[in-house]
């Protein structure tokens, strides 16, 4: 069933974590990964058809940005209990496939997805050099079956505004996807 992120206040302050990066073992903090222009939080998992509908674009749109010094990290906080197809090593498997330039962390204990108030995979957030956020929403308005291109258009503006040093229009719209898998009594 399809849900909408829950659109945490705009200058929210990003809140820190330390999580390990399934494709290299290694534990990293958002202190190591942000960038001191923009960083860009998403939370995807391997299985949601949402996510694979965007995930060609969002690559490319990663790669694009990555090149001046947008930082992007993904953030996966499934349970993997019930479904395994989201745990660490299918992550690792799934980011070599599809080039992740981009961390792909695990949340295991959820705590970081419940401290950013995701709801659903894709959800956005996109925090200034001051971890402070200004954007969060979706990567555009294309879905699974819905016939529009994805484009990445949403995102990409915020970002393109944050190079510009203009403003990001507070008129932000809610992602939608899968909703977060969340654990039992968690």
């Amino acid at each position: 069933m399809a849900v909408t992120s829950t659109m945490i206040p705009l200058g929210s302050i990003a809140p820190e974590f330390i999580l390990p990066d399934t494709r290299t073992g290694q534990l990293v903090s958002l202190q190591e990964l942000k960038s001191d222009i923009a960083t860009v939080i998403m939370f995807l998992c391997n299985h949601c058809p949402y996510v694979k509908h965007i995930e060609k674009q969002l690559v490319e749109t990663a790669l694009f940005y990555q090149k001046q010094g947008i930082h992007f990290i993904a953030i996966s906080a499934n349970d993997v209990l019930n479904y395994p197809q989201d745990g660490p090593l299918e992550m690792k498997l799934i980011a070599e496939k599809n080039n992740y330039s981009f961390p792909y962390l695990y949340d295991e204990s959820q705590v970081v997805a419940k401290d950013y108030q995701a709801a659903c995979t894709p959800d956005f957030f996109v925090f200034d050099k001051n971890l402070s956020c200004v954007y969060r929403g979706r990567f555009d308005d294309s879905t699974p079956g819905n016939n529009r291109p994805v484009s990445g258009q949403e995102l990409k503006n915020a970002l393109n505004h944050i190079l510009a040093n203009t403003p990001i229009d507070p008129n932000q719209q809610a992602s939608m996807g899968c909703s977060i898998k969340w654990k039992k009594n968690a």
